[in-house]
Order: structure tokens, then C-alpha cells, then sequence
């Protein structure tokens, strides 16, 4: 999908509105007009209220009106439902349109309204992480709030923490506590009139001496080395509860790469983006250890070269799916964005000799998303802007794909749009006007039966994408991150008529527009690479090139209740969409950036583009594109020993992969 984030509120000419993406042109109505009740509502952080909205006709009378939408234009900070409930989440002044649709144009109506959103006084100051006990000559983070009447968490409001003897314990700006010598010491928070306390007990440091384990003595950039400290006291019993802090210091008068950049988690856990010599430091109070790495560059030389290019210039190119048919030859199928709803199928079985075979044309603007089933006989296709607004998504028989047949469209509760789609063990999720994922048996494609959907609870909840790989469906939610289901794996019971959240993982810019899982039998770990996507620069559908943003994000889900991001991929000054893991190797279309062929083996940690990992790249510039020399890479797939990826500029191409020795 392209979702256009914007940071405030596009500079528009007078009478042009920008709403759902889409750019319209609003006249007002002589003599018509809403009125918002209240017209300005003041609201507290945590708070909701029901807006309502009245019609004022030509001849003044003022009547309730059930046709009006409400949309926000403040993201997550003041969501408004379509029936016009906002909820007050973040302070400041927020705009809430409200929507009279018309016949035409001229015939809309539009009402802004301007939100006051409140903090809510300071009710009580609270520790919410503290010792109870901790070791003299050591130093313990303290974690407190400050909290509003309503309960909610102040983040703007400056706590400041006193030690009652700084002889026995000092507090720090960043609030952490350090021990000066055996006692009991009373800790208070104070902000705003209010205060709460604590009691911390400094003991005697048993701690002689510290050894570290682990790692090695080489490495290349982007390994991942695990370091173990032990503090052990003067009998050489190991003490587990002491306090180790982790520090990385690098050669800066060494010969090789001064000034290069290596980062340690508190765990230990170590890695390397720039070749160098570093200085893993492991303290506990007085108390040091060292290990010193000297890492080389990763070097994994590569380069990709174009076997062939399908260009299509007369509209935009979406996504793909590639496969071999039960005719033993291998096809590709590509949707159309912006055009007249077309989907193109491509003999692609001599990759340097790309064919077009067939041509689907359905009632849509944009064919957004294709897939194939796995035994390669039933293609489906979403649809959106239908003339007739039912859009839904569409089968059709691909058992030859020289010469495909539209087997049945299916639109129930599918009204609003699909955006993107996935077929899995017989049945189709598909995404529901952008809210929740309708889950269709197809066993009988000729005749889809709804089974039921799965649609988050969460305040303006909206969903990109869903991904279903060994009975988990994985959506991406933007603000709402990954959500993980079980649809048939049973680690939940869950089954396609019954699906369960296993669980879910957000990030804070709220752009995950695309995941993709993968195990990795290196290191047995369950990886979801989360895929962001925003255009803070716009989207240019015509002439000018698109400078994108967003990442990749790592997400360990081995533990799906506590998922954790370990590692990124970023691309200075361009934008990610959709990729592919096969083995230890990432494909990812990087939409301005090109094709990326990027390297996953060993564990993961830290910004792999600047570790190296990535093994080559390919721009698809082409003269007589859709929009000229402006790569916009749409999605890859490799396929038998070559990468096929989509670009929404020019169409399908194969590549093929070289590793330079």
C-alpha cells in the first residue's frame, strides 16, 4: 500500500480537502451547513466524548444527521470513531473533520472542529522500581512516576529525587541511586506538591573480584559476540546478584579504523558495525574485567544483473507473485495501481525472455495485491475504487495461465476495499476497509463462504497487511504494530473459524505497514521482520520522483508473549516496502532505494546496513518508466536461483544474484 504520513496538514489551495489519502474539491453549499455539538470540546488526557451533528438547510431548521463521518487528522493523539466519539490521548489542540457526503462534489460538506485536550493534574509521585537492598560501592537505576488524577503516567512533568543520608546512598540527575556505605537510607520523590518515598538498605560488598567469559578474540562486523561476567567473592563463590554494568571503549590512537563504532547491550551481548579494535569492559563497583575484539570487515562482495526487464510504463505497477503452474512452467502475475484494474500474467520460465500470456481486466482502479494458492491453480486479486464501490476481491482460475477465467468475485463485507490479501490452506484473509482482516473459505471457489474476521479493540485501530505462515496470521497495524494470531497452528487453540491472539509488538513511529516471519535454525530463534512505510516528502503519482522514509525492524517473537526488536535495516534518505527472506538471505524492495540483497546469518544486532551485511543493490532506473529514471521498488521474490521484484515505476524485472570471491 501507499500510505502517505504526513507530519501537519498538507498546504492545500483554498477549497481543496485532503481526506483518506484522497484530494477533493469542496464548494460550499449556498445556504447549507453542520453544526458540531459542542462546537469546541475541551477534554481531559484519558477522557472521550460522543460529537454529534445537525444539519442546517436553506430554510435555517437545524436536524440531526446520521450521514455525517467523522474523520481525525491528528493520528493517534485525539482518534474520532466515524459516528463522531473522539478520545482524548495526547495533550494540545487536535482537528476532528466532520463529512456531509453529496452526489457530487459541490454537494459535500465539511465542518472542522478543534479539540482542546488537557493534561490532568498531578494526583500522586510513586517509585515504581526500587531496591529494597543493594550492595555498597554499586549503582541501581530507579524508575519513578508521576501521575495524574485520572492514573495516567505524566512524562512532562520533571520528578526530582532526594537521598535522606548521602552517606549511606546519593541519587543522581538520571536517577539512579549509588551506594556509599552499609546503612538505611530514605529516598523521596517530590513534584508538584506531591511526594512519595522509599526505603533502600545498603549492605557490605562482598564482591573480590570479576571475571568475563565469553565472546572471542575475532570477529567480523555484524557477528554478534555474547560476553558473561561473574563476580565472585574472596572464596571464589560466585555472587549472582550483583549489579554489572557493560562498556564498550575503542582504540581511538590504534592504526586501524579510530573512531570506529561497536554498541553492548546490558546483557553482554556484542557487536561491531565498523572494522576495528575494541575494548569490551565489564564493571561491577570498583571492580573491572576486560576482553579486547579486534573485528574485520565483513566483505561479502556481490553484485546483480539484469537478465531481463517486462516494462510497463502506461500505469503503475503493484505487487507480484511468482510460481510455477501445473503445466511445469514457471509465471508471474502483477497488479496495476491507479489505472483501469488490470492484472498481468508473465511466462517467466526463461528469465532472460520475460512473456506476457494474459491479461485480466476487473471493475477497479487499482489491483493492489496478488497471490497464487499453493498448488497453483487459484489466483486472487483485490479491488479498489470499483464504479461501483462493491470492490472486494476476485478468483480466478489460473490452472493455465496463458489463458485465465474470472471463476467468481466475492464483496461480502468487503465493501470498503482490499487493500491486501492472502491465501492459506484453502482459505483467503482479506483486509476489510482498512479495519480488520475477513477470513473466506475457498474451498469451493466457485461459491466463498465467510467463516468470520478478526478486527482489533484498540482506540482508531486500522490495519495494512496480513501475512499467514504455519497457521499464524501476522498483521501489521501501523501504530498497533504486530499483532501475531493463531489460525490453525493451535499454540492457542486457534483455527481459522476461530482466531486467537498470541501476540503483539509495537514500535513508536506507528508505520508498520508489512511482516514477515521466519525461524532461523542457526540460532533457533523466531524472527518477524517488521517493515515500516511513510512518505513525510508526499507521494508523486506523475512527475517527480518520491523520497520515502521508514525501516526494517528485527522482532525476536521466540517468545511471543515478550517480543523484543533486536536488530534494523535502514537505508539513509529512502523508504522500505515490501521483502522476502529465503534462507540466511533478506530481499527487500526499498521502494527509492532500489533492490537490496541483504545478509541474516548468525545472530542479529544493531543497524545491519552499517555492519556490512549488505551483499549487493540494484537501482531500477529507467528512461521511459512511468515516471522516468524513478526507482520505486514495489516487492521481490526469489525463484529458483533468480530474484524477480515489481517497481511501481517500470514494471517486472529478473535479476540475478553474483557473490564476487
Amino acid at each position: 500500500m501507499l500510505h502517505v504520513f504526513t507530519s501537519s496538514r498538507p498546504l492545500l489551495p483554498a477549497g481543496l480537502w485532503a481526506l483518506a489519502g484522497l484530494v477533493f474539491a469542496v464548494t460550499p453549499v449556498l445556504g447549507q451547513s453542520l453544526d458540531i455539538d459542542p462546537s469546541s470540546p475541551t477534554l481531559q488526557v484519558g477522557e472521550s466524548q460522543q460529537l454529534r451533528a445537525f444539519y442546517v438547510g436553506p430554510d435555517g431548521e437545524r436536524r440531526r444527521d446520521t450521514t455525517v463521518v467523522f474523520l481525525s487528522r491528528n493520528g493517534n493523539a485525539a482518534p474520532a470513531t466515524r459516528s463522531g466519539e473522539v478520545t482524548a490521548n495526547e495533550p494540545g489542540t487536535h482537528e476532528i473533520i466532520a463529512l456531509r457526503p453529496g452526489t457530487a462534489n459541490r454537494d459535500r460538506i465539511v465542518q472542522r472542529v478543534s479539540i482542546t485536550v488537557r493534561q490532568a493534574a498531578v494526583g500522586e509521585v510513586a517509585f515504581v522500581e526500587a531496591p529494597a537492598q543493594m550492595y555498597a560501592g554499586t549503582t541501581v537505576p530507579l524508575t519513578v512516576e508521576a501521575r495524574a488524577t485520572n492514573g495516567r503516567v505524566r512524562d512532562d512533568v520533571a520528578v526530582e529525587v532526594k537521598s535522606g543520608d548521602p552517606g549511606v546512598a546519593t541519587v543522581d540527575r538520571l536517577r539512579r541511586v549509588h551506594g556509599a556505605a552499609p546503612g538505611t537510607v530514605t529516598l523521596t520523590a517530590q513534584a508538584e506538591g506531591h511526594e512519595g518515598t522509599t526505603t533502600v538498605e545498603v549492605v557490605e560488598n562482598p564482591v573480590a573480584s570479576l571475571d568475563l567469559s565469553g565472546g572471542a578474540d575475532s570477529a567480523r562486523t555484524g557477528d554478534v559476540l555474547d560476553f558473561a561476567a561473574t563476580a565472585r567473592s574472596e572464596a571464589g563463590t560466585a555472587v549472582g546478584d550483583v549489579p554489572i554494568r557493560y562498556a564498550v571503549r575503542t582504540g581511538h590512537t590504534e592504526d586501524i579504523a579510530p573512531g570506529a563504532t561497536a554498541e553492548i547491550g546490558p546483557n553482554g551481548r556484542f557487536v561491531a558495525e565498523d572494522a576495528g579494535q575494541y575494548t569490551v569492559v565489564a564493571t561491577s563497583g570498583t571492580h573491572t574485567a576486560i576482553h579486547t575484539v579486534t573485528v574485520a570487515p565483513r566483505d561479502l562482495p556481490g553484485s546483480i544483473e539484469v537478465v531481463d526487464h517486462a516494462r510497463v510504463s502506461n500505469v503503475h505497477t503493484s505487487d507480484l507473485w511468482v510460481w510455477e503452474a501445473p503445466d511445469g512452467r514457471d509465471y508471474a502475475l502483477t497488479g496495476t495501481w491507479g489505472g483501469d484494474g488490470e492484472a498481468y500474467f508473465w511466462d517467466v520460465t526463461d528469465p532472460s525472455d520475460i512473456t506476457p500470456v494474459d491479461t485480466v481486466t476487473v471493475d477497479a482502479r487499482t489491483v493492489n495485491d496478488v497471490k497464487v494458492s499453493e498448488d497453483g491453480r487459484t489466483c486472487i486479486i483485490s479491488r479498489e475504487g470499483a464504479s461501483d464501490r462493491k470492490n472486494g476481491m476476485v478468483l480466478l482460475d489460473c490452472s493455465d495461465p496463458t489463458d485465465v477465467s474470472i471463476v467468481t468475485e466475492y464483496t461480502n463485507r468487503l465493501t470498503g476495499g482490499v487493500h491486501n490479501l492472502f491465501i492459506y490452506e484453502d482459505h483467503v484473509y482479506a483486509l476489510s476497509n482498512g479495519r480488520r482482516y475477513e477470513i473466506i473459505n475457498i474451498e469451493d471457489r466457485a461459491h466463498p463462504r465467510r467463516v468470520t474476521d478478526f478486527e482489533l479493540e484498540t482506540p482508531g485501530h486500522s490495519i495494512h497487511d496480513v501475512w499467514v505462515e504455519d497457521g499464524i496470521a501476522y498483521s501489521s497495524n501501523w501504530d498497533d504494530g504486530i499483532v501475531m494470531v493463531d489460525v490453525g497452528n493451535g499454540v492457542k487453540g486457534g483455527s481459522p473459524s476461530n482466531p486467537v491472539e498470541i501476540g503483539r509488538y509495537a514500535y513508536p513511529s506507528g508505520w508498520n505497514h508489512a511482516a514477515f516471519p521466519y525461524d532461523d535454525p542457526e540460532t533457533g530463534k523466531d524472527w518477524v521482520v517488521a517493515g515500516d512505510e511513510a512518505f513525510p516528502n508526499g507521494l508523486n503519482t506523475e512527475n517527480e520522483p518520491t523520497i520515502p522514509d521508514g525501516w526494517l525492524h528485527f522482532v525476536d517473537v521466540s517468545d511471543p508473549q515478550a517480543p523484543s526488536e533486536e536488530a534494523r535495516y535502514r537505508v539513509p534518505e529512502a523508504g522500505s516496502h515490501n521483502y522476502w527472506v529465503d534462507g540466511d538471505m533478506l530481499y527487500v524492495a526499498y521502494y527509492n532505494a532500489g533492490l537490496r540483497v541483504v545478509d541474516l546469518s548468525g545472530d542479529l544486532k544493531g543497524n545491519l546496513y552499517e555492519q556490512g551485511r549488505e551483499i549487493a543493490h540494484f537501482k531500477p532506473h529507467d528512461p521511459e518508466g512511468r515516471i522516468p529514471n524513478a526507482a520505486m521498488t514495489w516487492g521481490p521474490q526469489p525463484h529458483k536461483g533468480h530474484i524477480f521484484f515489481s517497481d511501481w515505476n517500470s514494471g517486472l524485472w529478473a535479476v540475478e544474484l553474483t557473490r564476487d570471491e
